[in-house]
């Protein structure tokens, strides 16, 4: 049967499409479908799966180093052998001679550069079709963002045709399940939903159509994707189709899953149901668009508001920290007017899943609805922080406010988001601040409205202006051990308590090390616990174990000021277990006043803790990322 008449009517086309046409740059990138690379007019041989696996990773992280340890990780699934750092210095020499024809031998070219202990990509955004999808997709939310779905549906269609098929097809399967591609396969799907959400508005559904196919086909039971396919055949004027579609979903999550579908999917089976989604074609009404209404800034009266209730799930293995929960409850109700809480604490020490889990419980007392925007302070990619009108617009919508409704300018959309607010009772979730200014145009005015910010830094401003903080520290070592068991079997650690013990020891009883270490585990339950102590005790002095947290200190570092990421570097210098401003002024030759100064900026970064006035300690794991700044540090300049 040919290729193109495979798939047949109504069905999901998940085909793969023909290579790229060898346009444009002298050298394309391919990695979302097969992974391949052009080079003048020719298709290049990427070697060895493993070498294609490499390049694939190097592609998914186009932009950013990507160290050693995260390489092994993906090259080899399980333990690497002891000659892994050999093998990926070849591949990486194969490869800069594959991408740079007539390369000296040893030189290191431009293409595949060492960088920060691991190595960097450098290419342009239109080599890359992940780079050239990421930015026609931000161009596309922007102008969705700004009432003009045509635009976006225009930049959206142009993003998605650079998908091919499954993320990185042609590497070895134990690598493509890895988190980095992972994620770019669920990029692909987060932008399927608004990219139809757009062509419904703009009357051109049938664009989106063999998209939304594919992206169902890729997770089957993803209610808001199969919502919109629903809609999407419904405006294509295959109504019958759009009905089955809804009904094979229903039995499917009956039986796979024991539940009914959610508000989203029912909804639109409701539309479907009265004939209330617009047609797309000639003749339809969207073809012969209303006339260009002035916008209008009135906001409905609040009974006729929906419900917003973003908040993401919560995390199944959330366990400990009452005394924490306890003190936001008591935070929550110390004031009579609008309120805002303040989560602070080092990176990966929990911040986000305490306030979600605290944020479902407290449902009862926030009748009104509960909205979440994700404000990037910290991304360790390089999408900068959530800009804050951007922000509002997203909550607006979520408050019920029509796009081509939304007012111009940072001041009008904080005064009716303000004014939406009165009289109700709502929570607001604001994740990862950057800063003081990117909040204030998101707190909210009505008192019995409450704003739970969470955030890397101290925050003193939004202190200063009345915000109740809570420093979040590691959980204790019980706590620890208990989210260790939820996460791979309380059978397995109560079978080995020492080795559990040294486990959470050396992950600093930090929650995103003991994620890591716990996924370690959990993947091979014919490991015995005291192996995986014994790497740690093997990786002691470095991150090597635990590349998420190298990753995410990596983020608090880049948003110290240049003399304050200098400074951290020279810590790990003294031996002893408390720092003062006297023994820092002496490591880094820096006057005294100068030095207490960097320290508290350290400190308002939870780099350090204050444990007592003038005192600091750096947390284990701080400790080895600065110890790796320094070695960094010294191989550059050697």
């Amino acid at each position: 049967m040919p290729a193109d008449r495979a798939a047949g009517p109504g069905r999901p086309d998940t085909t793969l499409s023909p290579p790229l046409p060898p346009e444009g740059p002298a050298t394309r990138f391919a990695l979302l479908g097969p992974v391949r690379v052009w080079h003048e007019e020719r298709e290049l041989d990427l070697g060895f799966p493993q070498q294609r696996a490499l390049l694939a990773l190097l592609l998914a992280c186009a932009g950013r180093p990507v160290p050693t340890g995260e390489i092994l990780d993906v090259l080899w699934a399980e333990r690497p052998p002891a000659s892994a750092l050999n093998v990926v210095r070849r591949y990486i020499g194969n490869l800069r001679r594959l991408l740079e024809p007539g390369l000296p031998p040893r030189a290191p070219g431009r293409r595949l550069l060492r960088h920060a202990g691991g190595y960097l990509l450098a290419a342009e955004t239109d080599e890359v079709d992940l780079l050239r999808f990421r930015e026609q997709t931000r161009q596309a939310r922007r102008a969705a963002a700004t009432g003009r779905p045509g635009t976006a549906t225009r930049h959206f269609t142009r993003a998605l045709e650079e998908w091919r098929g499954p993320v990185a097809m042609g590497i070895p399967a134990p690598a493509r399940a890895h988190v980095h591609f992972t994620a770019v396969q669920r990029e692909l799907l987060d932008a399927a939903r608004p990219a139809a959400d757009a062509a419904l508005l703009a009357g051109h559904a049938d664009r989106m159509l063999p998209v939304l196919r594919r992206a169902v086909a890729q997770d089957p039971l993803d209610e808001p994707l199969h919502a919109r396919l629903v809609l999407t055949l419904a405006a294509c004027d295959l109504q019958a189709e759009a009905l089955t579609t809804y009904d094979d979903l229903r039995r499917r999550l009956s039986t796979d899953l024991g539940v009914a579908p959610g508000p989203e999917l029912k909804a639109a089976h409701a539309r479907v149901l009265r004939q209330e989604v617009r047609r797309t074609g000639p003749g339809s009404a969207a073809a012969h668009p209303e006339p260009t209404r002035p916008r209008s800034t009135i906001p409905m009266p609040a009974a006729l508001l929906p419900r917003p209730a973003q908040l993401p799930p919560d995390l199944p293995v959330f366990t400990g920290r009452r005394a924490e929960l306890d003190r936001l409850t008591e935070l929550a109700d110390s004031g009579a007017g609008p309120g805002t809480l303040l989560i602070a604490g080092l990176a990966g020490v929990g911040k986000s899943a305490l306030a979600v889990h605290w944020a479902h419980r407290a449902d009862a007392g926030f009748p009104d609805g509960r909205l979440y925007v994700a404000l990037r302070g910290s991304d360790t990619g390089a999408r900068p922080p959530l800009d804050a009108a951007e922000a509002l617009r997203g909550m607006l919508t979520a408050l019920g406010v029509p796009t081509r409704r939304l007012p111009e300018g940072l001041a009008a959309l904080s005064g009716l988001y303000r004014t939406l607010l009165a009289g109700r009772r709502v929570l607001v979730l604001l994740d990862d601040a950057a800063g003081t200014e990117q909040l204030r145009p998101l707190l909210p005015a009505a008192p019995g409205c409450l704003a739970l910010v969470t955030s890397r830094h101290a925050l003193p401003g939004l202190i200063a202006a009345g915000a109740r903080p809570l420093r979040l520290d590691p959980p204790s070592p019980q706590d620890a051990s208990e989210l260790l068991a939820l996460r791979i079997g309380a059978g397995r650690t109560a079978a080995e308590p020492h080795a559990v013990a040294e486990i959470v020891a050396r992950c600093g009883r930090l929650p995103l090390a003991l994620a890591v270490v716990a996924a370690r585990a959990a993947g091979r339950r014919d490991f015995p616990l005291a192996a995986v102590a014994a790497e740690l005790r093997d990786a002691r002095g470095t991150l090597d174990a635990f590349p998420a947290v190298r990753e995410a200190l990596q983020g608090s570092h880049r948003l110290l000021p240049e003399r304050g990421a200098g400074l951290l570097p020279l810590l790990p210098r003294h031996p002893g277990p408390e720092l003062t401003a006297a023994v820092v002024a002496v490591l880094a030759g820096l006057p005294l006043r100068h030095a207490r100064l960097e320290l508290g900026r350290l400190a308002d970064a939870h780099l350090l803790t204050e444990t007592a006035p003038g005192r600091y300690v750096l947390h284990g794991l701080v400790r080895d990322f600065a110890a790796e700044l320094a070695e960094r540090a010294e191989h550059t300049t050697s």
